[in-house]
């Protein structure tokens, strides 16, 4: 649902991570905001997960403000917007509200702001539709399809039954999603307030996530596709278990290193502005690699299942609360090997697959 810390246990084999400008220091508080670039303000907002803030971008525009994301539809974050929208907006509107993926903590309170001022919604196709998808299981039970999967990956009996208790509860955290949308197509440019803003597409964390480029300022939104202190999670999920987003990832890292030119304002949805965004799409892009060939070297040590792999992705102690997420990125990495030919695998009766190196 959010990005979760994607360090390798493997310290010793991990390079420097590239020396970034954070520019602005201690960041804003709940409810409180910060001018970035002229016409470009910082809002912050808390949220219920692992991860604890996300940052929202308001752009000048005409009359009003774009709303770029706008937090987790809880109580609280309609209190801190309430106080924003009547002390820093002082009345002026919000004109569109523009998502840059469709995760909760992103696409949460759209629908709410869009009826509070009339407003559209601006995002991707497949990003409003995977949203919409994922919103109409709220109330359904678990599929088969699902417990299968998460069956083959290692799961016991107690892990199965919290997935079969807790499915459904994306739509929970997302207030109800307008009919229609502006479509945001890659290499798209749209004025916001009289400024031309690029839009640069990438794959892996969703399945169209935009980005927002604006060169005259020097500023690049990059949502959840480019983060400065922590890798965003790259997962496979039931609803397409032998996808391969790890590929999307690296290709769309590899993508933004070379389209996005100079060195930008880099406003990510996590963590903090910074500079050095072409050093650190290529320190994410050789971290995976690095990844890779771990995964790969404990595999050529006999067959594995997926919850066996965890400490060749992450340096801590995976529980319940991450248990889903840490299993969708090591898929991701297993389903990324299968496909370039290095690890094959096998379906044991139990319905539990084991992984091996390719002969």
């Amino acid at each position: 649902m959010t990005a979760m810390d994607g360090l390798e246990d493997a310290a010793a084999e991990t390079p420097a991570r590239p020396k970034l400008e954070y520019p602005f220091g201690e960041p804003p508080g709940a409810g409180e905001t910060r001018e970035v670039a002229p016409g470009v303000i910082w809002v912050r907002m808390p949220l219920p997960f692992v991860l604890q803030w996300i940052n929202l971008w308001l752009i000048e525009d005409g009359e009003g403000y774009a709303l770029v994301d706008t937090g987790v539809a809880t109580e609280a974050t309609r209190e801190h917007w309430r106080s924003i929208l009547a002390n820093v907006l002082k009345g002026r509107p919000i004109t569109r509200v523009i998502c840059t993926h469709m995760h909760p903590d992103h696409i949460g309170l759209a629908g709410w702001f869009t009826r509070k001022f009339e407003c559209r919604l601006w995002m991707s196709r497949l990003e409003y539709v995977t949203c919409r998808m994922l919103v109409a299981d709220t109330g359904r039970e678990a599929p088969e399809e699902g417990v299968r999967f998460y069956r083959a990956a290692g799961w016991d009996e107690d892990a199965l039954d919290s997935y079969r208790v807790r499915f459904g509860g994306f739509g929970k955290a997302v207030s109800r999603l307008p009919d229609g949308i502006r479509r945001l197509s890659d290499e798209e440019v749209i004025d916001i307030g009289g400024r031309p803003w690029a839009i640069v597409t990438g794959n892996g964390h969703s399945p169209e996530h935009v980005c927002l480029w604006q060169k005259e300022l020097n500023v690049f939104i990059s949502g959840d596709q480019i983060l400065p202190r922590i890798s965003s999670n790259v997962s496979v999920f039931p609803t397409e278990p032998d996808g391969d987003p790890l590929t999307d990832w690296i290709f769309s890292c590899e993508k933004l290193h070379d389209v996005v030119t100079g060195n930008p304002l880099v406003l990510p949805s996590h963590n903090e502005p910074f500079y050095g965004l072409q050093a650190r799409a290529r320190h994410l892009v050789d971290g995976h690699e690095r990844t890779l060939a771990r995964i790969e070297k404990r595999l050529a040590q006999g067959e594995k299942r997926v919850v066996d792999l965890f400490g060749a992705l992450f340096a801590r102690t995976i529980g319940p609360d991450i248990l889903g997420m840490a299993t969708g990125e090591t898929i991701a990495h297993l389903n990324c090997l299968l496909v370039r030919g290095k690890a094959r695998v096998r379906i044991r009766d139990d319905g539990v697959a084991y992984y091996s190196a390719a002969a």
